[in-house]
C-alpha cells in the first residue's frame, strides 16, 4: 500500500523552543516562542501554555510583534508564508504567501505595512547565499493573499536571525556575515561595509557571531568568536568609523541585546552567565550567574520589566529587571545524542529518555512540558572538554510503572570500564522514583540490552552483556517484598555456545524470553530456564527482536545486519515469512497488532507499518526524514481517534514518535486531526475568563433582565425599547475582540437600528 495523503510527518511536542529568540508582549503578560512548525504562547507568571498557534507546515523561523497592533504577531516559516496572528485568542488572521523559504523576519515602526525577511538568493550560483528584502503586505480581504512585492535591501547576509538588527527604530539595518559588517541607511539608500581580519596579532578570532543595535544612539554592538564585544560608532562614514572593545566571555559571544531605553547591553555565552554592561560607563557590569546552561538568545520586554534568556538545554528563563527569576519554561532536553531508548511511563504517559548529563527526563508530550528530572548518576557534572564522566546508557520501565532500571557507564581508558546497574522503585508519596538497589559490574563487559517481563505477579529484569552471558534479576523474596528491605539479586545466568548476546525481549505475558546470540535466536522459559527452541536465518547477526501482540502473539520477529526481516511462528517453530529489507528499527504498538519498521534508503529513512500475520504493509511512506532514525516509540492516545480509514487505522489507538539523527522529535499527523485543530482555533468563545468590563456588565445586565421578563412581555401593551433576541449587532459586539472590531462610526447605524421597534409590533 502506498502512502496516504491523509498522513503527514509533523514536528510535535518536544521541538526546540530555543531555536530563535522568544518575544515578550507589550504588557509583559505573555511570552511567545517558536516550537517546530507551531508558535507557543506562555504566561510569564504561571509558566503555563495558553495557546498553540498552528498553521505552518514547516519549521517556524521568525517571530515579531506587529508594530501597529500590540495584540498581533507575525510569524514566518520555511513553508514560504508569513502569517499574522491574534495571540490573545489564538486566531490566525491572515496568511501572506511569499513562495520562497523564509529564514528570518523583522519589523520596523518606521516601515508600516512592510516586513523584512531573509530569502535565498536564487540568481546566485552559491546555494548558501542569502539576502535581506523588504516585503510589502497587501491590504486585501480574505484569509490568504499572495505577497510578491519584494525589494532587495542587503545581499550576502547571514540567515541566522541574531546576525541582523535594526537601529534607531528602523533608520538603518546592520547585518554581519563571516568577517564583514554591513550597514544600510534607508534615507540615504546607501550601504557601508566594514571588514575584520580573521586573526589579529594576538591570535583573536574575529568572526562575527551576533549583532545588536542601540535603540536611540548610532551605536552597533557585535559579538565575536573570541568572546569580545565591539561597539561601533561613526559608521555613517566609511573612513571615519571607530569601535571600542569589551571583553569578559572566555568563548564565543552567543547573544547580545540592548534594553529598550538603551541603558544596558545584555550578553551571554557558554558560561551560563547573563552579563549586563552599563552603556556609556566604561567596563562596569553586573552578572546573573548559574543559569544552568549556555545562553543562546536574549530578549527584553518592550517596557524593560522582564529579561528572557534561551539556553542550550532547550530552556527559557524569564527574570525581572531586579534579577529575580519569575518563570522557567523547560522543553525536551536534547544533547548531541540520546543513548537510551525512548520509553513511555505507564503512569504519567510521559516520554522518558536522556536529559541533562547524568539524568533521565520525564516529558509530557501532551502538554509539551517537562514533568521532572531524575538524577541517576548523582554526581556533579563538570563542564570540561575531554573529561570522562558517567553517562546513562540504558533505561527500562516495567509495564506497571513501578520499577525503573538504569545503566550508567564511565570509561577512562579502553581497559577500564565502570558499569553500575541501578533499580529504582516508584514512591507514591513523592510521585517519583527512589534508588532501591545498586549493582556494580553487573556484567564483565558492556550491557548491550535489557528489558522487564510483562508478568505483573513476578517482575523480572533480564540484561545481556558483552561478556557472553544474559542474567535474570528478581526482587528478593521477603515477607515485606514491598518494603524498604526488598532488594534485587541475580536469579539466573545463561549463555549459548560462548556466543555474545546482543538483544533480548519478553513476550506480552512474560511466559517467553527471546535472546539473540549472533545469528541465532534462542527462546527460553523464564519459569524453568529451559531452552525451548532456536531459530537461525543466516547470514547476518540479529539486530532487533520483537514478539507479536494480541492476536499475533504467536509470532516472533527479528531483523539482521544483512538486510533481512524474518517472522517465525512459535506454534510450528518454523519460518512464517521473510523479506529482504534493511530494517534499522523495529517498534511494536503495545495496544494493537501493528509493527512499525524503519528502513534505510539512499540518504533518508522509509517507514512501513504491517501486522506479523501478513507481510503486506498497511501503510508505507518514503523518506519520512533525511538521514537515519535513531529511536522510536508508540505512545497511547488519551482518546481513540475516530473516523479513521484503512490507511490511518494504525494511528487510532497510539501515536508513533521518532527521533532523527538531527535530534528532532517527529510524529505522524492525520488530516482530520489538523482540520479539527484549525476549526477549533477559529472559534471565538466568550467564557468566564473574559475580563468583566463596564460595557460587558451593562449589556450583560440588560440581557439578563430581558430573559427574566421574556415570559411576561406578551401581557404588556405599552411599547418599550428592548434589544431584539439574537441581534447581530449585539452578538458582534460581545463575541468579537475589541481590537479587531470595525470603527465605532461603522457600527453606530447598525447598533441604533437594532434598538428600534418595527411598526408592526406596536398597536
Amino acid at each position: 500500500m502506498v502512502a496516504s495523503a491523509e498522513v503527514r510527518v509533523a514536528r510535535c511536542g518536544g521541538s526546540r523552543i530555543n531555536f530563535i529568540e522568544p518575544i515578550i508582549t507589550l504588557d509583559s503578560r505573555f511570552l511567545l516562542c517558536a516550537s517546530g512548525d507551531a508558535v507557543h504562547v506562555y504566561s510569564t507568571s504561571t509558566e503555563e501554555r495558553v495557546h498553540v498557534l498552528q498553521g505552518h507546515v514547516d519549521l517556524v523561523t521568525g517571530l515579531r510583534l506587529n508594530s501597529s497592533n500590540h495584540l498581533q504577531v507575525y510569524s514566518c516559516s520555511l513553508d514560504g508564508t508569513v502569517k499574522l496572528w491574534d495571540f490573545t485568542d489564538g486566531i490566525l488572521i491572515k496568511t501572506y504567501i511569499v513562495g520562497h523559504k523564509i529564514f528570518s523576519l523583522y519589523v520596523s515602526k518606521f516601515h508600516e505595512g512592510t516586513v523584512f525577511i531573509i530569502l535565498p538568493m536564487e540568481s546566485s550560483a552559491n546555494t548558501e547565499a542569502f539576502q535581506l528584502v523588504a516585503l510589502h503586505l497587501p491590504k486585501t480581504t480574505g484569509p490568504e493573499v499572495e505577497a510578491r512585492d519584494i525589494l532587495s535591501v542587503l545581499r550576502d547576509v547571514s540567515p541566522i536571525p541574531k546576525a541582523t538588527s535594526f537601529g534607531r527604530g528602523g533608520e538603518f539595518v546592520a547585518s554581519a556575515s563571516g568577517l564583514q559588517l554591513s550597514v544600510y541607511f534607508f534615507r540615504k539608500q546607501k550601504t557601508y561595509r566594514f571588514s575584520l581580519k580573521a586573526n589579529d596579532k594576538k591570535g583573536a578570532r574575529n568572526r562575527f557571531t551576533c549583532v545588536a543595535s542601540h535603540p536611540n544612539d548610532d551605536c552597533i554592538a557585535t559579538g565575536h568568536e573570541d568572546g569580545k564585544i565591539r561597539l561601533w560608532r561613526n559608521f555613517s562614514q566609511k573612513k571615519e568609523y571607530t569601535y571600542s572593545t569589551e571583553h569578559w566571555h572566555h568563548s564565543a559571544v552567543n547573544a547580545l541585546h540592548f534594553t529598550p531605553e538603551g541603558t544596558e547591553l545584555l550578553s551571554g555565552g557558554v558560561e551560563s552567565v547573563l552579563v549586563l554592561w552599563r552603556y556609556g560607563a566604561g567596563s562596569k557590569k553586573d552578572f546573573v550567574p548559574r543559569l544552568g546552561s549556555a545562553i543562546e538568545h536574549i530578549s527584553v520586554s518592550p517596557d524593560g520589566s522582564l529579561y528572557c534568556t534561551s539556553h542550550k538545554d532547550n530552556k527559557i528563563v524569564v527574570m525581572k529587571s531586579s534579577r529575580d527569576i519569575s518563570a522557567i519554561i523547560q522543553g525536551l532536553v536534547k544533547g548531541e545524542t540520546i543513548r537510551t531508548d525512548l520509553l513511555i511511563d505507564p503512569r504519567t504517559k510521559a516520554l522518558v529518555c536522556n536529559g541533562k548529563p547524568g539524568h533521565l527526563q520525564f516529558f509530557s508530550l501532551r502538554h509539551d512540558k517537562q514533568l521532572y528530572n531524575l538524577d541517576i548518576v548523582q554526581q556533579e557534572y563538570i563542564h570540561e572538554a575531554g573529561l570522562h564522566q558517567c553517562e546513562v546508557t540504558k533505561a527500562a520501565i516495567d509495564a506497571q510503572g513501578s520499577w525503573l532500571a538504569t545503566v550508567e557507564e564511565r570509561q577512562e581508558n579502553p581497559e577500564e570500564l565502570d558499569i553500575i546497574l541501578k533499580l529504582w522503585a516508584y514512591d507514591e508519596s513523592t510521585q517519583s522514583f527512589h534508588l532501591n538497589t545498586s549493582i556494580s559490574m553487573a556484567h564483565e563487559g558492556q550491557i548491550s540490552a535489557m528489558c522487564f517481563s510483562g508478568d505483573a505477579e513476578a517482575t523480572m529484569l533480564v540484561t545481556t552483556g558483552r561478556d557472553g552471558h544474559f542474567k535474570a534479576w528478581l526482587l528478593a523474596d521477603h515477607p515485606d517484598a514491598q518494603g524498604e528491605g526488598a532488594s534485587w539479586s541475580c536469579d539466573y545466568v545463561g549463555s549459548y555456545h560462548r556466543r555474545e548476546p546482543t538483544r533480548c525481549c519478553f513476550s506480552a505475558d512474560g511466559s517467553l524470553l527471546a535472546v539473540g546470540f549472533g545469528e541465532v535466536v534462542t527462546v527460553w522459559s523464564p519459569s524453568t530456564w529451559e531452552l525451548l527452541v532456536t531459530f537461525s536465518q543466516p547470514p547476518g547477526d540479529i539486530r532487533d527482536l520483537c514478539f507479536g501482540r494480541l492476536s499475533c502473539s504467536k509470532y516472533l520477529l527479528g531483523t539482521t545486519t544483512k538486510n533481512l526481516l524474518c517472522c517465525w511462528n512459535l506454534l510450528t517453530c518454523s519460518l512464517e515469512w521473510s523479506s529482504t529489507v534493511d530494517v534499522i528499527l523495529l517498534q511494536p504498538d503495545p495496544l494493537s497488532e501493528n509493527m512499525a519498521a524503519f528502513s534505510r534508503a539512499s540518504g533518508s529513512t522509509d517507514l512501513f507499518v504491517f501486522k506479523p500475520s501478513e507481510p503486506r504493509p498497511l501503510f508505507s511512506q518514503k523518506a519520512v526524514c533525511s538521514g537515519t532514525v535513531r529511536r522510536a516509540v508508540f505512545a497511547p492516545r488519551e482518546e481513540v481517534l475516530e473516523g479513521c480509514d484503512e490507511s490511518t487505522q494504525w494511528l487510532s489507538c497510539s501515536r508513533l514518535y521518532f527521533l532523527t539523527e538531527h535530534m528532532e522529535l517527529m510524529t505522524f499527523s492525520t488530516k482530520s486531526e489538523e482540520d479539527q485543530i484549525i476549526a477549533s482555533s477559529k472559534q471565538l468563545v466568550i467564557d468566564d475568563s473574559v475580563a468583566v468590563t463596564p460595557f460587558y456588565l451593562l449589556l450583560g445586565k440588560h440581557r439578563k433582565s430581558q430573559r427574566e421578563t421574556q415570559d411576561s412581555v406578551s401581557s404588556h401593551t405599552a411599547a418599550r425599547i428592548q434589544l431584539p433576541q439574537g441581534s447581530p449587532a449585539i452578538r458582534e459586539l460581545l463575541h468579537t475582540p475589541a481590537h479587531v472590531l470595525p470603527s465605532a462610526s461603522f457600527l453606530c447605524n447598525m447598533f441604533v437600528n437594532s434598538l428600534l421597534i418595527s411598526k408592526s409590533g406596536v398597536r
